[in-house]
């Protein structure tokens, strides 16, 4: 059958692979033949395009060659379907997965060669799911774990409603802001006897009243006083893995970046980074007046000079 895959689709040919199986779905489900809608030829049209446009490799072959592809491939696909050795799905168990075994449009003879209900379905892995989980940042650098629910069932069933689990999630120390965790065979069940899909933990940061992160390297704003600046001190700095004591140099101005080396996040640790800031305390008292002024009148210093 020559046809334009994208528009049986109803799809851009920039579309995502989720566009192209959310359209899929909506149209298999208003064309299935066991429906009031249903329309057999069109089935059989989305149904060949969703074959080629949900695999890669096929879709790259299909943009290169159109739907002449079919012959630049040993062994073709049989009016439209995945079979043969080389063990590739066949539509069936897609079929019986949105719509029911025995009794549906499978189960039905439509005659000829390549019809529906010829082929016996094949194993099928199970669609992986994915859950955000949020963590704290003394979480992520200690590592943690979680318990979540996960849903059970066919993915691609009719049906809204789903069971759930429990299941345990280990999230690894050092990880990172968007970083995966994949929890194998806890996902979607299989079709026709395949395995289970895999849960996809993925890891987001909770907002840190003291740090943030950029990467793997973590940043804090370290208040000084003048005094701490010009003289020099050894002040007290949190990190995510407890405080720890760090000099300041005598002369340090407002901005200086400071590091402390393999205190941040990540499998091979980054940098926390201390950003310096001199906080002057207010004059609020006559006394306190008469010693800045002191000050200004014993350190003449103008730090806009060169403007």
């Amino acid at each position: 059958m020559s046809q334009d895959y994208y528009a049986s689709l109803g799809v851009s040919r920039s579309a995502s692979d989720a566009e192209i199986k959310k359209a899929y779905r909506k149209m298999a489900a208003k064309y299935h033949p066991d429906k009031p809608t249903g329309d057999e030829t069109k089935f059989k049209e989305i149904s060949e395009a969703y074959e080629t446009l949900s695999d890669a490799e096929k879709r790259a072959m299909y943009d290169q060659y159109g739907s002449g592809y079919e012959q630049r491939q040993a062994g073709g696909f049989g009016g439209g379907y995945q079979q043969g050795a080389d063990g590739a799905e066949d539509y069936s168990d897609i079929f019986s997965s949105m719509f029911g075994g025995g009794g549906g449009f499978e189960g039905q003879q439509h005659g000829g060669a390549g019809g529906f209900g010829q082929q016996q379905a094949q194993p099928r892995k199970g669609e992986d799911q994915t859950v955000a989980v949020m963590i704290t940042l003394e979480e992520a650098i200690e590592g943690t774990e979680r318990t979540i629910n996960v849903q059970t069932g066919n993915a691609r069933s009719s049906s809204s409603s789903y069971d759930t689990q429990p299941i345990k999630v280990r999230i690894p120390a050092g990880i990172t802001q968007g970083k995966k965790v994949r929890v194998k065979g806890k996902g979607y069940s299989g079709f026709n006897g395949g395995p289970a899909g895999d849960v996809i933990i993925e890891v987001n940061l909770q907002k840190h009243p003291l740090f943030r992160v950029e990467e793997s390297d973590v940043y804090l704003d370290l208040p000084i006083t003048p005094w701490e600046a010009a003289l020099g001190a050894k002040v007290e700095i949190p990190t995510l893995k407890g405080k720890i004591k760090m000099g300041i140099a005598a002369g340090t101005q407002s901005g200086t970046k400071l590091r402390i080396k393999g205190r941040g996040l990540g499998k091979t640790p980054g940098n926390q980074y201390v950003i310096v800031q001199i906080h002057t305390p207010p004059a609020e008292t006559d006394e306190q007046k008469a010693f800045y002024k002191q000050m200004e009148e014993q350190m003449p210093f103008n730090p806009r000079a060169t403007f």
